[in-house]
């Protein structure tokens, strides 16, 4: 059977601006992404269906029979089940949502038949629809994924040198290296990815996991659930957070219940503000709506996309959204919604980021980590370049 994960058009637009540079599917949630979950739930690779200027770096497979998976829910045993045996044309849909369709080759990139059969799934479903879900459940998602990823395997021995507390697993791929930290495992489990350090004097306490070739510097303060993406610094202090991959915020200062991209760095003294003085619930910016949102949390700091950097001593509001490849420096409180390929700050005002320049530092910040700066991400790039004209 050949497995499509499509992009629910609507949670699409809620998950800006992190979906602006990938499927939905693609996006970390939890330890790993929501592809790599239907993946190993499914044991066969999948393809994507969603917005033409992704397409190049995620092609959509086409197959005479194909089952349409969304990419914005979670792969439950008995959910599996369901869609693997979904008969053609057969849709299996949820309360609020189409959960899977088994569709022809003809009908494949419509998605709709004059046929459609709906089979109701009346289970609850694990799924994201907003970006702040992206932190809000990773207490849920980080032990889920912890038990797929490390199921009949045995973990690294963990240096004696380290203080460890609590009944909860620890688990070190090959090439973790873990001397002198502060391990707790009271409230959940402690995942470290290959070849990544963990310094000395580091404090973490689980739920909490980091992907491969990362690195938590010396007297980090890590609290869970937080979950830290392949290829990262980390540094300071971070309370239930998630990072995508491949950004840094090496050093002091507060990263509490917020969303990084990749390919961000967070300047040395970067702090967020996650709670109003007021203690109202938190509003943040919606593409969708074009307009500020509750989320219904009265703990919510920073969304930033992918390619974003800021300052030195840059502090963010409660409940911040900043796009694509924004440079924020200055003193001040920048605004709490900077749209993508802005440069300048609270005293300076903004301009708009030159594109060149944009591509200038991506490729070198690719090369930092041995990648390549390719045609195709800067194509993607350059596409939200002119979105936001």
């Amino acid at each position: 059977m050949n497995y499509i994960l499509f992009d629910d058009q609507k949670v699409r637009e809620d998950l800006l601006p992190l979906s602006f540079s990938r499927p939905i599917a693609d996006i970390r949630f939890g330890i790993t992404t929501i592809r790599e979950k239907w993946e190993t739930a499914l044991k066969a690779k999948t393809s994507s269906l969603t917005e033409k200027y992704l397409s190049v770096k995620f092609p959509l497979i086409k197959d005479i029979e194909n089952i349409l998976i969304n990419g914005s829910v979670y792969p439950s045993l008995k959910l599996v089940e369901k869609i693997i045996n979904l008969k053609p044309n057969q849709a299996l849909v949820g309360e609020t949502k189409i959960i899977a369709m088994n569709l022809s080759l003809e009908n494949l990139e419509t998605m709709e038949t004059s046929d459609t059969v709906e089979i109701s799934y009346d289970e609850e479903v694990l799924c994201i629809n907003n970006v702040w879900e992206l932190f809000s459940k990773l207490d849920v998602l980080i032990p889920m994924d912890f038990q797929t990823l490390t199921a009949g395997r045995t973990s690294q021995v963990l240096s004696k040198s380290n203080f460890v507390h609590g009944n909860h697993p620890i688990f070190l791929e090959e090439g973790a290296i873990v001397e002198f930290a502060y391990l707790n495992a009271t409230n959940g489990p402690i995942y470290i990815g290959r070849n990544t350090e963990i310094m000395e004097g580091a404090v973490i306490r689980g739920p909490f996991a980091i992907g491969d070739h990362s690195v938590v510097r010396a007297g980090a303060k890590i609290y869970g659930p937080t979950s830290i993406g392949p290829e990262c610094k980390v540094g300071g202090e971070i309370s239930n957070s998630l990072i995508l991959g491949y950004s840094n915020k090496a050093h002091d200062g507060f990263l509490g219940n917020s969303v990084i991209g990749e390919w961000c760095n967070l300047g040395a003294g970067t702090n967020t503000s996650n709670l109003k003085n007021t203690y109202d619930s938190v509003r943040i910016w919606n593409y969708r709506q074009e307009t500020f949102m509750d989320t219904g949390l009265q703990f919510c700091g920073l969304i930033m996309g992918d390619h974003s950097k800021s300052s030195i001593n840059t502090m963010f509001n409660t409940g911040t959204v900043v796009g694509v490849s924004v440079n924020l420096f200055g003193a001040g409180f920048p605004r709490q919604f900077v749209s993508s390929f802005n440069w300048g700050g609270y005293s300076s005002g903004f301009k708009k980021y030159n594109i060149n320049k944009a591509f200038t530092v991506a490729e070198k910040v690719f090369g930092r980590r041995s990648l390549i700066f390719d045609q195709i991400e800067k194509d993607i790039l350059y596409s939200v370049y002119e979105m936001t004209l």
